[in-house]
C-alpha cells in the first residue's frame, strides 16, 4: 500500500512539473518570438506539445523550450503543431446554404466586399467562399484576406494545391452546400494533386495574423473564424470575439462555427442570429 501512494504521488509531482515546464515554455514562446498560445485550452495545447516532443525526439518539456527557443526551424514546427488544421472544403454545408441565400443578397447592396476568414487554415473554405462568390457573380468585386498564425499552413493555402482524394470528398460537400456548377471546374489535376484554377486565387490575400495579440487591420463586410475559438480559454474567447466586433463595418455579419456563439456572451445584446442554425450573426447597428 505504502509503494502505490509513493508511485501516485510521483505520477502527481511529475503531472506539476510537466505543466510548469509548459507554462514556462509559453512564456518564452511569447518573448522570444511573439507567439502567443498562453490562453490556449490546456489540455489540447499540452497534448500537441507532447507530441511535438516525440517528433523532436526530445525528453522534457525543458528541452523542447530549450531547441525551439534557440531554433527558428522548430519553433515554426512547434507553431505549425499547436495550431489546429481540420478542415475540409464546404464543411458544415447549411453554413454555405445559408451564406449564399441570406448574406450574398446584403453583399450585393456594397460596391466592394472585404471578407476575412480569421485562422483559415490551409485554406479550404477560403477557397469554398471564393467559389461561392464566384457562382453568385460577386467575386470580381470582393477582396478576401485570410489569415492563420503559421506561415507553414498559410503557405499551404497560397498554393491552392490539394490531393485528388480530397477533392472527391470535397466535391460532394459541394453539393449539398448548393453547388451550381461542375466543381472539377474550378481546378486543374494532375494524377494525384488538383490546383485551383488562378481565377479563383486573384483576390486572395494571405497573411499572418495572430488572434492572441494582433489588432484589427481592416473593416469588413464579413468576418467568418470557424472551429477556432473552441481550442481557447474563456478568457481569450473575450478579447477575440471584441476583436472580431471591431473589424465588422455596420450591420456587418459574422461567422462562427457550431460549437460556438455569441449567445450568453457580452455581444449578444449586439448581434441577431440568422435563423437555421447556421451560426451567422448579423450586428445591429
Amino acid at each position: 500500500m505504502a509503494l502505490s501512494l509513493t508511485v501516485g504521488s510521483e505520477a502527481k509531482d511529475e503531472r506539476k512539473l510537466e505543466a510548469l515546464e509548459v507554462e514556462l515554455l509559453l512564456e518564452g514562446m511569447a518573448a522570444r518570438w511573439g507567439y502567443d498560445f498562453r490562453n490556449y485550452a490546456r489540455a489540447s495545447l499540452s497534448r500537441r506539445v507532447r507530441r511535438t516532443m516525440l517528433r523532436e525526439n526530445l525528453p522534457t518539456v525543458s528541452a523542447l523550450q530549450e531547441r525551439a527557443l534557440r531554433d527558428e526551424a522548430c519553433m515554426a514546427r512547434f507553431v505549425a503543431a499547436l495550431t489546429v488544421h481540420i478542415t475540409a472544403m464546404f464543411r458544415d454545408p447549411d453554413f454555405y446554404i445559408t451564406l449564399r441565400e441570406h448574406i450574398v443578397p446584403l453583399l450585393r447592396t456594397y460596391p466592394f466586399v472585404r471578407i476575412w476568414h480569421a485562422g483559415c487554415s490551409t485554406g479550404e473554405e477560403v477557397y469554398s467562399t471564393a467559389i461561392l462568390l464566384h457562382e453568385e457573380g460577386l467575386y470580381d468585386r470582393c477582396r478576401i484576406y485570410a489569415t492563420d498564425l503559421s506561415d507553414t499552413v498559410l503557405e499551404r493555402a497560397r498554393r491552392g494545391i490539394y490531393s485528388l482524394d480530397a477533392m472527391r470528398d470535397f466535391a460532394q460537400n459541394y453539393q449539398r452546400a448548393g453547388g451550381q456548377n461542375e466543381f472539377s471546374s474550378y481546378y486543374v489535376a494532375d494524377h494525384r494533386n488538383a490546383i485551383f484554377r488562378e481565377s479563383l486565387r486573384k483576390n486572395l490575400v494571405f497573411s499572418q495574423h495572430n488572434l492572441a495579440c494582433d489588432g484589427p487591420f481592416n473593416e469588413f463586410n464579413l468576418v467568418v473564424c470557424r472551429n477556432v475559438m473552441i481550442y481557447f480559454d474563456e478568457t481569450l474567447r473575450a478579447r477575440v470575439r471584441q476583436l472580431l466586433d471591431e473589424s465588422l463595418c455596420r450591420f456587418g455579419v459574422l461567422g462562427l462555427g457550431k460549437k460556438e456563439t455569441l449567445r450568453h456572451t457580452e455581444l449578444a445584446h449586439a448581434y441577431s442570429e440568422l435563423p437555421g442554425g447556421a451560426r451567422l450573426f448579423r450586428r445591429l447597428s
